[in-house]
């Protein structure tokens, strides 16, 4: 059962999928389903596929999927592979989710990252969330200690929205921001989501 605050992003970037217009989404790094069990309820999705790199996480996804996979393979896929690897199968899709995913890759492969995702699927929105660092004064972390053991960094809202703004710009694309869970009324709220659209490419 997902916390409190981890349904709170899936329910917000379920909910942009969706007002974007969206008929067909990526879920980059999909690990054991959690935005996947929440996609395949709205009809509206014609094309859902979810990728992860771990062979154990999909075995995962595909089990609590099952029903959705063996009433309608066409409409769901789950894919092993890297989301930093450029795919053409990946291509074409109208939206990409990355749900607190960019911080379990090393910042020097983040590059492959946007070269993948921005330079060959080109969806036309990608949501990406990830954790707030600003926020973690709340909870006096020791020695910079970060949230999960497998995070290789956690940004502050402006090194975030540097990184996401610039890969927009390079990339022809818009970048918007907001939070999500309890706001701070200085230091935001504990989780970040960048919304890219595609600025050649409008969705109804």
């Amino acid at each position: 059962m997902p916390s409190r605050l981890h349904a709170q992003r899936l329910d917000a970037v379920v909910d942009a999928v969706l007002r974007s217009g969206a008929t067909s989404v990526l879920d980059l790094g999909c690990g054991t389903g959690d935005l996947l069990v929440r996609l395949v309820r709205a009809p509206q999705l014609r094309r859902i596929v979810g990728v992860d790199i771990s062979s154990a996480a999909l075995l995962i996804a595909g089990h609590r999927l099952r029903v959705a996979l063996a009433q309608d393979g066409e409409r769901l896929a789950l894919r092993h592979g890297s989301f930093a690897v450029p795919d053409a199968h990946l291509a074409g899709f109208d939206a990409a989710a990355l749900v607190e995913a960019i911080e379990h890759v090393d910042p020097d492969r983040l590059s492959t990252v946007e070269r993948a995702v921005f330079g060959c699927y080109r969806p036309g929105i990608v949501l990406i969330t990830t954790p707030n660092r600003d926020y973690d004064a709340l909870h006096d972390r020791p020695g910079g200690r970060l949230r999960h053991p497998d995070h290789r960094f956690e940004w502050t809202r402006a090194r975030f929205e540097a990184w996401a703004g610039g890969v927009a710009g390079r990339h022809g694309y818009g970048a918007a921001f907001t939070g999500i869970g309890w706001p701070h009324p200085s230091l935001g709220s504990p989780t970040q989501m960048a919304t890219l659209v595609r600025t050649d490419r409008a969705l109804a």
